[in-house]
């Protein structure tokens, strides 16, 4: 049986649990939060450690960037598996290179020879273009386009609707 821990009980991880179920990716879910004292919350983040096992994946889905990088690095350094969630209703080529804790929502592109880096959230209807960069941590919201030869930086966030024109961003040396 497959579980998955989802620490954070905001949007966010209500999303997460939607898609899963809705995949059918998962036989349990379960939430661990520090703010919330909702009854299917089982206890608070920090209690992570008591769920690992083989069958169980953790997947931290904070909104703010930057923790769920932390949050990431934290599970792994702990042992704990961290997927990357990719809804079956989501196009990513075979070419493209994901990294660890992402997750592409439904109706999302992720083209060929792009590059997520680790905990991208590539949202509803989201599109990443051929040649893309995407840094850690970026949040790509709902119907953005990153056009092709962009590199987007670490932890930003683009907002619903934005276009980025090709060539764009560039990686600073």
């Amino acid at each position: 049986m497959k579980r998955l821990v989802i620490l954070g009980f905001g949007g966010y991880g209500k999303t997460i649990e939607d898609v899963v179920l809705s995949a059918e990716l998962y036989d349990e879910i379960i939430f661990l939060d520090d703010g919330s004292s909702d009854k299917r919350v089982c206890g608070k983040c920090t209690d992570f450690e008591k769920y690992i096992d083989a069958d169980t994946h953790f997947y931290p889905a904070f909104g703010n960037n930057t923790l769920r990088i932390k949050w990431i690095d934290t599970l792994l350094e702990k042992g704990a598996f961290v997927p990357t969630i990719i809804h079956p209703q989501a196009y990513v080529s075979k070419n493209a290179v994901i990294g660890v804790g992402c997750t592409v929502l439904p109706n999302a592109t992720v083209n060929v020879t792009a590059v997520l880096g680790k905990g991208c959230i590539v949202n509803f209807g989201a599109v990443v273009d051929h040649d893309v960069v995407i840094g850690d941590g970026v949040h790509l919201c709902l119907n953005c386009a990153v056009k092709a030869y962009n590199h987007i930086p670490p932890y930003s966030k683009i907002e619903a609707g934005k276009i980025i024109l090709n060539n764009t961003f560039k990686q600073e040396n």
